[in-house]
Formats: C-alpha cells, sequence, structure tokens
C-alpha cells in the first residue's frame, strides 16, 4: 500500500458564528508537518471539533485560510475535497442496512472502483485494523462498539487519503478497549504515515497518540502548540499548566521507555521480577511500587536480559 501524507495548514482561521460575541475558533494559526498527528485539545468552549470541520468545510471559515499541501481547501471543490480527506467520528456512522464491506467501499465506489478492487481492499483493511475478513459480510448491529470503530478507521483509510480527522473517535468506548484501539490505532500510523488531525477532551489521549499537542482556550485561542514533554515539562503559561493537571511530571514518564534509559548493571540476580524493554516509565514504576520491588530486571522482546532498574533510577 502506498503511503502518502500532506502538510496541513491553519492560517489565522477564524469563526464567527453571527449569534455570539466571541468567535467559536479565533485566528488559529499553526502547522501540522505531514505524516505527523496533531492532537486538539481543550475545555468545552475551546473549538476543537469547530476546527476538525473546518478543514473538510462541514463548518464554513468566517476569515482566514487552511491549506492542505499548500492549496486552499477554498479553491477546491467541496464534494472532492471531503471524499479526498479520511473522517472517523465518536459514535463511527456506519450505515446500518449496509454490511461492513459496503460501508468500507462508500468512498472507493464514488471513484468508481470495481467490486473486486472493493473486495480485496476490504479484506486488507480489514486485517490491518485487526478484524478478520469474515466480517465483511456482518452488519454493524452485529459488531461490539470497538468492533465498530475499527470499521469506522478502516472505511476512512479505504481511498488512502493524505489527510485524515478524528473527532473524539474513541471516547463512547470503555477504557479497556480504549486503549488496545489507541495502541492499533499508533501501530497503523507508524506503517502508515497520515497526517491526522485527532480531537479529544482527554489529555492522557492527547500525550500517548500526539506528535504535537494544541491546547485551546475557551474561545477557540491557541494556548500552546508544541510536543507531548514540551506541554508538560514547560507549559507556556499557569492556564496550560492546569490544564494539563499537577501530576504532569509523572504523565512525562509516559513518553519514554525502560530502553532508553541506562540499566544497572545485574541481569543474573536470581527471583528479581522482569519486565519489557519497551514499558513507558510511568508504568515501570507502577508496576515496581504495587509489587513492593527495589528492582526489576529488564529484558528485550526475546527475553534476553538487559539490566536492572530501581523506582529511583526512573525518579531520577
Amino acid at each position: 500500500m502506498a503511503t502518502q501524507a500532506a502538510e496541513l495548514v491553519f492560517d489565522e482561521a477564524t469563526k464567527q458564528y453571527p449569534d455570539r460575541p466571541e468567535p467559536a475558533v479565533d485566528r488559529l494559526s499553526l502547522t501540522v508537518p505531514a505524516g505527523e498527528i496533531c492532537v486538539l485539545v481543550g475545555p468545552s468552549g475551546g473549538g476543537k471539533t469547530t476546527a476538525l470541520k473546518l478543514v473538510n468545510r462541514l463548518i464554513p471559515l468566517t476569515s482566514g485560510d487552511i491549506r492542505i499541501d499548500g492549496r486552499s481547501i477554498n479553491d477546491q471543490d467541496v464534494t472532492e475535497l471531503r471524499r479526498s480527506i479520511g473522517y472517523v467520528i465518536q459514535q463511527v456512522g456506519l450505515f446500518p442496512h449496509m454490511t461492513v464491506e459496503a460501508n468500507i467501499g462508500t468512498v472507493p465506489r464514488l471513484y468508481g472502483r470495481s467490486r473486486q478492487w472493493i473486495r480485496e481492499r476490504t479484506a486488507e483493511l480489514l486485517e490491518l485494523v485487526g478484524l478478520d475478513p469474515s466480517y465483511a459480510k456482518r452488519y454493524p448491529a452485529q459488531l461490539s462498539g470497538g468492533q465498530r470503530q475499527r470499521v469506522g478507521l478502516a472505511r476512512a483509510l479505504a481511498a488512502n487519503p493524505p489527510l485524515m480527522l478524528m473527532d473524539e473517535p474513541y471516547s463512547a468506548i470503555d477504557p479497556i478497549v480504549r486503549a488496545r484501539l489507541q495502541d492499533e490505532f499508533l501501530r497503523l500510523q507508524r506503517e502508515l504515515r497520515k497526517t491526522v488531525l485527532f480531537v479529544t477532551h482527554d489529555i492522557d489521549e492527547a500525550i500517548k497518540v500526539g506528535d504535537r499537542i494544541a491546547i485551546l482556550r475557551e474561545g477557540g485561542r491557541l494556548a500552546q502548540y508544541d510536543t507531548p514533554e514540551n506541554i508538560l515539562l514547560k507549559p507556556a503559561d499557569e492556564f496550560v499548566a492546569q490544564f494539563v493537571g499537577a501530576d504532569r511530571a509523572l504523565k512525562a514518564l509516559s513518553l519514554r521507555t525502560l530502553g532508553q534509559i541506562s540499566l544497572r548493571p545485574g541481569t543474573w540476580l536470581d527471583g528479581l521480577p522482569q519486565i519489557d524493554a519497551s514499558t513507558n516509565l510511568r508504568d515501570a514504576l507502577g508496576f515496581l511500587l504495587a509489587g513492593g520491588s527495589d528492582r526489576a530486571i529488564v529484558v528485550d522482546d526475546d527475553g534476553n536480559p538487559l539490566g536492572t532498574v530501581t523506582p529511583e533510577d526512573i525518579v531520577r
């Protein structure tokens, strides 16, 4: 499958509703490099979903511009624009009277793809999102919430769009399934490298999935646009610091893994618990504290010991 991505630029993008004194989005300017995930996060009234819907012109701009690979969205036919952008929403929006295959093939059919092409593409995408190809003949009512969300993601990927919009896609799903879907999405992103604009109200989700995070204040004004690490360790002001939480130092531990820090020698010690090098530092600290251990052996994917780690190493 060919990989492609597009740079997304907000240039003083503004949305002003006639019946409101304050803009819903106020002169938003930021650039999402091709192949990166930008997460929009902020309080209610921050304009997150409005900003996302401006991109595919579900909501028209009042002023400013939005460009995809240098081309203004206002210079494009609105139907073609929307077909060229993958769109995943909270309630999935699958057509209940259509099979999974028919749902996934919605946009390819509009492009004149053959039934055989759609059948093969559906099987490929179902496998890609972790579902058996036999699901192609099922209807949405026969799927769990997590399965429907996977199908929604597959449908958004069907035409291989360079840009994807994801509006709180996992917020209606229970925490365990949600964490699995986040992991699956990140695995897909490593493989496909799409440009993604992702809306969430959950700062922990933003930190986990985002290459960059845009924190919006009430009134749709940009408070800070930066990497998750800088958002946590170098908040721009008190608003950002309060929004990400007093435990932001702990949250920052989730951005690095045991394999990225210096380990102690002592891989020969018997009786110590083992922990994978791919475990992030926050989870590793929780593992050690919950188990009452003062040290654990860190192992690679094949179970080979790499060294040991203590809670003090992680905190340091």
